[in-house]
């Protein structure tokens, strides 16, 4: 049987990147911590932790963080019929991509984290890579453009965020006086927002181009429409994201017709008790299709 003691050790040193955070989120010294976490170690016969050269979970450690988060869930179900085991929040932990959480996520799923008293652990991940997170075990639910599920979770298609290729006039005029050419793209600054992120190679393949580019890296939703804004760059930003600069022209979209359709899917535990489902059934239900939450 394992001691749960013991893996709320290890999810506080993964969570707050350390022994000493964790020791005083768990009222214990830092010598205690790392008690625990070796007497887990000794328990397994293995390590669960990588101390360098950054702290992370072993894939040992990630099964059962992932095991952990499922019996914190399965716990809040049990402590409504049983109030004398209840304690005062849930804390989720779940992988959101910037660009939602940036527009419409707070909006959606604000009244139920203050209906069911949740805390939210939010891990910012580029929409094409959040699964790993699921599977690593390292979150409780993740929202990203795979419709593929995990073994034991479940999948929902939510909606799509259309992507504009988008810049100021100035810069329009500037580097593409001629329109969407090679020669353009291959001199024009463009705005990417990290190495995972494949939505300007997209939009630029899809205009026959696949070449080499010059690019700004700016790993921020709102940082990445200033630099659009300041005229240093275009890039591929959210329709419901620019909606007002689109509407005053401080924005334009600099080749219309090549907009680029991302979907959206919500991956959760399929064992994971009734809070999951319940946020899950308030993401569809606002979520509607032509309703304008995604879209703008």
């Amino acid at each position: 049987m394992l001691d749960y003691k013991l893996l709320q050790a290890l999810a506080a040193v993964i969570e707050n990147g350390g022994f000493e955070r964790a020791g005083e989120i768990l009222g214990l010294t830092q010598s205690a911590v790392s008690q625990r976490i070796k007497s887990l170690e000794v328990r397994l016969g293995q390590p669960v932790l990588v101390r360098h050269p950054e702290l992370r979970a072993t894939p040992a450690g990630n099964k059962l963080l992932n095991h952990f988060q499922q019996v914190q869930l399965l716990e809040r179900d049990l402590r409504k019929t049983i109030p004398a085991l209840a304690e005062d929040t849930t804390r989720l932990r779940i992988a959101v991509n910037a660009d939602s959480l940036a527009t419409w996520w707070a909006s959606v799923v604000g009244d139920f984290c203050s209906r069911e008293g949740v805390l939210l652990d939010l891990v910012i991940e580029d929409q094409d890579v959040g699964l790993k997170r699921m599977r690593d075990g390292d979150v409780a639910a993740c929202l990203c453009s795979s419709s593929q599920p995990v073994a034991g979770g479940r999948c929902v298609a939510l909606g799509e965020m259309i992507y504009m290729p988008l810049a100021t006039p100035q810069y329009v005029h500037r580097f593409f006086p001629d329109g969407i050419t090679p020669a353009a793209f291959a001199t024009s600054p463009a705005i990417v927002f990290g190495p995972n992120d494949q939505l300007q190679h997209r939009f630029m393949a899809g205009c026959g181009y696949h070449g080499r580019f010059p690019y700004h890296l700016c790993p921020s939703s709102e940082g990445f429409v200033q630099l659009a804004r300041a005229g240093m760059g275009y890039g591929m930003i959210p329709g419901i994201q620019a909606r007002k600069w689109l509407e005053d022209g401080s924005l334009i979209n600099l080749a219309p017709g090549h907009e680029l359709s991302v979907p959206l899917y919500w991956h959760f535990w399929r064992h994971s008790g009734t809070l999951l489902q319940r946020l899950t059934t308030t993401l569809e239900g606002a979520i509607k299709p032509g309703n304008g939450i995604l879209h703008g």
